[in-house]
């Protein structure tokens, strides 16, 4: 993980970002997984379309760790999907509470499976 101080100067680098809010409600808690692998998916390719579009520097946060390999290696160096792989924001020293609140977004700690979720990603954007 990178220090609270590389973060910073990370997010230098940008002059915007977006803010994806997803709401979700699951019956089964083990049906979670499977939706964040398909989510992440369509964003890396969100990203593309933007980096296509001219923003060279356009970097999506996941709104959880990254679930792309059904059977993730654990280290990035050991990682078989480099090119698509992408930290959550609280790696990178995001208060995904405080940022989303601040953007007028609803967010809370869960303590059952059975609520309903507001989840976020975030493009940076130069």
């Amino acid at each position: 993980m990178p220090s609270v101080e590389e973060c910073r100067a990370f997010f230098s680098e940008y002059e915007d970002a977006v803010i994806f809010h997803f709401v979700k409600k699951f019956v089964r808690p083990e049906d979670r997984v499977p939706w964040s692998r398909e989510l992440e998916k369509e964003l890396v390719k969100l990203e593309r379309e933007v980096f296509w579009a001219g923003y060279q520097k356009a970097f999506m946060l996941f709104m959880d760790e990254c679930r792309l390999c059904s059977q993730c290696k654990g280290s990035r160096l050991a990682c078989i999907n480099k090119d698509d792989s992408r930290p959550g924001p609280e790696s990178l020293a995001v208060d995904v509470f405080s940022t989303v609140r601040s953007a007028g977004y609803p967010i809370e700690v869960l303590c059952d499976y059975n609520q309903e979720m507001n989840r976020y990603a975030f493009l940076m954007i130069k």
